[in-house]
């Protein structure tokens, strides 16, 4: 028996023991979903859960999320989960749907925590046996669907003291449950946040020559802006500049004197990324200059792309081979989403791995960040014999 078998032996069974728990931790944080840095009744949960194993969970400064060590030693491998909800209702119908109306997990983080959770458990049993022979750091983190994300507070908190490596989980519908997707360099995009409000005196739509015509400098703006962006931007960049809200006007015959454009640039390209950012405000005043209105554009600079170390890329695959079998590691590609994991990356090497969670024969299922969002609860049990089996092989 090789010697990282013997260091899994056991494992599957004390995953077993705990899948109950951490299913219906699962199901507790689905129905009672938290917005970023609301996470109160989330980590108080997890408090509990973890001093009840005997460990000694540390709240982070900012309040909500928490931070837990087991085992001891020089050397400390993290395991981090996100716990922050979404501002998007709840479509599908359970018995744990969410019962805040307008805020659900959909984006799985329920499901990293109940996972983090049920590695946390096996783990402390590991110890209290005497079974383990290093340090894992648990960190439960708040606000990553806040740009820049709460990993920020994380490190600024000492999160990352004495860690080697860091490793997490994110759900992806497009996987089956059963399936891992692993991929070493870039595996999300840089993603910052546009916002860009325009001012004018506002008029009669009969006399649009005598004002500032807003809306339709506005609408110049957000048609005109990403593709101006495109020719100042190499094309190989993969750059994707997507607005999600525009706003002005409140009748049909007044030129409003306000008015708002908001979205997201995202890019695979580091470079580009941040060429792109000091681009933008120059742009677009000069795209609305011709139509005698003001421009003011913030960009919120939220996270760079997650950069996988292909040392940890290689400890998760033995994991899921060792776990799950060989036929469970799948390729995946880059994305461009944005995930604030990035910014424990740019500190110590580590890897994000994508959970499959949809069940076999599902097909079109919900995306990620939609109401109709759903995860299969085996792959709670399948995440946490990984991030345990990572922990132990590192």
């Amino acid at each position: 028996m090789t010697t990282s078998h013997l260091r899994l032996a056991g494992v599957e069974n004390r995953v077993d023991e705990v899948r109950a728990e951490a299913i219906a931790v699962r199901r507790d944080l689905h129905a009672h979903p938290e917005l970023g840095w609301h996470e109160v009744r989330t980590t108080e949960l997890l408090a509990r859960r973890l001093t009840a194993a005997g460990l000694s969970p540390r709240v982070l400064p900012t309040g909500t999320g928490l931070i837990c060590d087991i085992g001891s030693g020089d050397t400390c491998v993290a395991l981090r989960a996100d716990i922050d909800a979404l501002p998007v209702p709840d479509g599908v119908e359970s018995p744990w749907r969410s019962t805040i109306d307008g805020t659900a997990h959909a984006c799985g983080h329920d499901v990293h925590t109940a996972a983090l959770l049920g590695a946390a458990l096996v783990l402390a049993g590991m110890s209290r046996d005497g079974l383990l022979d290093r340090r894992v750091r648990l960190i439960f983190q708040p606000a990553e669907e806040s740009m820049p994300g709460g990993a920020l507070g994380v490190i600024a908190a000492g999160g990352l003291e004495g860690v080697h490596r860091i490793y997490g989980l994110h759900c992806d519908p497009r996987l089956q449950v059963g399936q891992v997707g692993l991929r070493t360099g870039a595996l999300t995009a840089a993603a910052d946040r546009i916002l860009i409000r325009l001012s004018g005196s506002g008029g009669h739509t009969s006399r649009p020559h005598l004002t500032g015509d807003l809306v339709y400098a506005l609408a110049t703006l957000v048609t005109e802006l990403p593709a101006v962006l495109s020719r100042r931007v190499d094309p190989r960049a993969g750059m994707s500049m997507v607005w999600g809200r525009i706003t002005a006007g409140s009748a049909a015959n007044a030129i409003p004197a306000r008015g708002e454009a908001e979205g997201t640039l995202r890019c695979l390209d580091v470079n580009a990324w941040r060429l792109a950012a000091e681009l933008i405000p120059t742009l677009a005043e000069h795209l609305v200059s011709p139509f005698g209105v003001e421009v003011d554009t913030e960009v919120t600079h939220g996270v760079p792309p997650v950069m996988n170390d292909a040392g940890a890329i290689n400890v998760i695959r033995t994991a899921v081979e060792q776990t799950m079998g060989r036929d469970a590691v799948a390729s995946t590609d880059q994305s461009l989403g944005g995930e604030d994991f990035a910014w424990y990356l740019e500190h110590v090497p580590g890897a994000m791995a994508r959970l499959g969670v949809t069940p076999p024969g599902v097909e079109d299922a919900a995306d990620l960040h939609t109401p109709g969002f759903d995860a299969s609860e085996d792959a709670i049990t399948l995440g946490t014999g990984v991030l345990v089996a990572t922990a132990l092989l590192d």
